[in-house]
């Protein structure tokens, strides 16, 4: 193994626990950083101006218009009769006028239909908002667990390359003297060999892990606290599954963002239906000019003027417009209605499929504990065998091997059913802090 291997090596397997940070602490600072979730709170205050938007519709709107015009006349009289003679005038005035314009709308249901569609569009965002943070929570807790099974591997490796190396020194031994053949030799050099390669691998494999958590903290990954050594699962409650999948198919929050989409959607409808309906507005302007004369024909004057009433408007035909407009809108409804439906089943399945795995995660550990020991019985059964000649060297190496597996195969079982146990509290929408809180217990 080279330098570098070998520093990384050191780094990630021999960090004290009070220098390394814990899961709660890296998803309070991935909150601040990661640009994900920080994305969606960007997308959630947005849509927080729908409803003052929305809510303008129904609101006076006032208006101010001014100019000023320089206006030149030239007028020339022909002289057709006798007597008279051809005339010709240049005159000028300046007029300034100024209006004030004001309207109040009476009656505008499509202005009250994009209100209620912009309120049900602030809920939707708040959804959003909320499964961007639970998505969070859970790639952070899953990149947080692949790094410490990627280091428990590089451990269980290395204790796997230091017995594979005595071994292999024994095997030599024994051929040395001739108590054992050249064979013995060869199968135990083959596996050093290929442990160090797994070593190798194993090492890339941690730094690949932790750059997982460096995209969601913003910063190189600190050290972690690891799992403590026999950490406590606990069964899913109610330890029921078709409980929880009615729980996701009502609180889950994909399901509740397709849901708002269809009831913009059913209101989208309206709207376009609404096209056709009278409008009615209170309006009301006040206007003032004045005209200086700059000649004798246009005299000085002033003028103001004030107008209120009430004004109707009413589409009549629009070349088809509404009405293909109002096709659309049934269409995308039709489409949220699929996608809802879509939800409610994925939903469901997600919800089933972690609760399975929670629950026969627990089993498995439970079985790869007792994998554990009796590969270690084995093991040493097959170390005293090979002391009294009835087991060989390659018998010892493969009992080295299972205990290799067994042990990782439970570390991984482990965490495998931490991390389903928070997607199955996501699935029903109900992944909390609290949750998380409880993980972090777990560590050391």
């Amino acid at each position: 193994m080279n330098k570098s291997l070998l520093a990384v090596l050191i780094g990630t397997l021999f960090a004290t626990s009070a220098a390394a940070d814990d899961l709660l602490q890296l998803y309070r600072e991935a909150r601040q950083q990661d640009s994900t979730l920080a994305s969606a709170k960007a997308a959630w205050q947005a849509t927080q101006e729908k409803i003052p938007q929305a809510q303008a519709g129904l609101l006076p709107t006032v208006s101010v218009a001014g100019s000023t015009t320089y206006t030149i006349l030239d007028s020339t009289t022909a002289a057709y009769l006798p007597g008279f003679t051809k005339v010709t005038q240049v005159n000028s005035n300046v007029a300034l006028n100024a209006t004030v314009s004001a309207s109040q709308p009476l009656y505008r249901r499509q202005n009250n239909i994009v209100l209620d569609q912009a309120k049900v569009q602030v809920a939707q965002s708040t959804y959003v908002l909320q499964s961007a943070d639970q998505d969070l929570a859970l790639r952070l807790a899953q990149a947080y667990f692949d790094v410490l099974l990627a280091q428990d591997t590089l451990a269980f490796v290395g204790s796997q390359k230091a017995a594979t190396a005595e071994s292999l020194a024994q095997a030599k031994r024994n051929f040395e003297v001739g108590t054992a053949t050249i064979t013995d030799t060869n199968d135990a050099q083959a596996r050093y060999d290929l442990i160090v390669a797994l070593e190798i691998a194993t090492v890339n494999d941690i730094e690949i892990k932790r750059r997982a958590i460096e995209v969601i903290i913003g910063r190189a990954a600190p050290a972690l606290k690891p799992l403590m050594s026999n950490p406590p699962l606990e069964t899913p409650a109610p330890d029921n599954l078709d409980a929880w999948a009615s729980k996701a198919e009502q609180g889950n929050l994909s399901i509740l963002v397709a849901n708002a989409s269809l009831d913009i959607a059913n209101l989208e409808v309206d709207r376009n239906r609404a096209a056709k309906a009278p409008v009615v507005d209170l309006i009301g302007s006040y206007g003032h000019g004045e005209f200086a004369g700059l000649s004798t024909a246009y005299p000085g004057t002033s003028l103001r003027q004030g107008i209120i009433g009430i004004q109707l408007s009413m589409p009549l035909y629009t070349g088809g417009l509404i009405d293909s407009r109002v096709r659309e809108a049934l269409a995308s409804q039709d489409r949220a209605r699929q996608d809802l439906e879509a939800a409610k089943r994925s939903a469901a399945q997600s919800a089933r499929t972690s609760f399975l795995n929670v629950s026969n995660g627990i089993a498995q550990v439970k079985a790869l504990e007792q994998a554990v020991v009796s590969a270690g019985v084995a093991l040493a059964s097959s170390q005293l065998g090979m002391e009294v000649g009835v087991r060989t060297n390659v018998d010892v190496l493969n009992a080295q091997q299972q205990v290799f597996s067994a042990r990782r195969d439970l570390a991984s079982a482990r965490y495998a059913v931490i991390t389903n146990s928070l997607r199955l509290k996501a699935a029903a929408g109900a992944l909390t802090d609290a949750d998380l809180e409880a993980v972090n217990r777990t560590l050391q």
